[in-house]
């Protein structure tokens, strides 16, 4: 078994390619290097180089190897689908040109959503139809995935959208075909909207193909829930707070990936305000040396 542990740009405030807010994609090679990780994802498609010559040299230079990258657009609306493709193939052909693995697909936050993040019995559901075209969507681009690129592909579920809670991923799994769509399974999402990461990992091991790593502060989460704050708000009010001084029981997350013999990466995502207070570096620090001290390794 290895398990080895990588982050991502949403650490350092990285959600969209083109928000002036951003820190260059260089100093985020840098400090993810000088933090320790020998891995990173590739961020919203767009922010890095796509010349893969140009990237591949950075990586390099840095001793970084490139993870996967996520496709992080509104698969729920039917009127956007060429904007989910753009992202698609993209993603799909950068994450191919540098030998990454993981396709990660994430449905995008929706205004019909986003006021009931966290509140599972209050959210507006899909009808049947809708459900079938959604998940059609995710589907088409899995299959691409998968079958055009060589991917790894995987569901994440994320606050906000309409794959975001416990029944709604139970439905989507059981409905799709295993060998084309697995599973990434972020613990801090899984918090977020009410159920357990871990004994979901119980149940879905056999499909979880990545993890990303995220914890949840049970003191911000109850008061953005009461309030109706939207992700984004959240996010900077500290919900996601560093590994281990969180909700996520990070030790049975481990037992469970060793009893798995789980192999590959393990992603560190600590969404956060890139104007916040907090220090990305710091924190990757902080969040490797808390995965050391309970027994996973930040080196490949």
């Amino acid at each position: 078994m290895s398990i080895r542990i990588g982050n991502a740009p949403c650490s350092w405030g990285v959600e969209f390619a083109d928000d002036p807010r951003n820190p260059e994609w260089t100093h985020v090679l840098d400090q993810c290097a000088g933090a320790g990780y020998k891995g990173i994802e590739l961020g919203p498609v767009g922010y890095m180089p796509e010349d893969p010559a140009k990237l591949g040299d950075a990586l390099a230079a840095r001793d970084l190897e490139l993870i996967g990258g996520v496709v992080f657009r509104p698969f729920h609306d039917a009127s956007a689908w060429d904007d989910v493709m753009d992202g698609a193939v993209r993603t799909c052909k950068a994450l191919k040109a540098h030998g990454a693995e993981h396709l990660v697909l994430i449905d995008s936050i929706s205004p019909r959503r986003a006021p009931t993040a966290g509140r599972a019995s209050e959210a507006e559901q899909m009808d049947d139809a809708e459900w079938t075209a959604f998940k059609d969507r995710i589907m088409t681009v899995a299959k691409m995935g998968h079958e055009e690129y060589g991917l790894t592909v995987g569901m994440h579920a994320h606050a906000a959208g309409f794959m975001d809670f416990e029944d709604e991923l139970e439905r989507l799994l059981a409905e799709t075909d295993e060998n084309i769509l697995k599973l990434c399974l972020d613990t801090g999402h899984c918090t977020y909207a009410g159920f357990d990461p871990v004994a979901f990992m119980e149940r879905h091991m056999d499909r979880i193909s990545y993890m990303h790593f995220k914890d949840t502060s049970a003191a911000v989460k109850a008061d953005v829930i009461e309030k109706r704050t939207g992700f984004y708000d959240a996010c900077g009010q500290g919900i996601f707070c560093n590994l281990g001084d969180g909700e996520v029981d990070f030790p049975a997350v481990r037992q469970k990936l060793v009893d798995a013999g789980f192999n590959g990466w393990c992603t560190v995502e600590q969404d956060c305000d890139p104007e916040g207070d907090t220090s990305p570096i710091d924190n990757a620090k902080l969040n490797r040396n808390y995965l050391d001290s309970i027994g996973f390794t930040a080196h490949s």
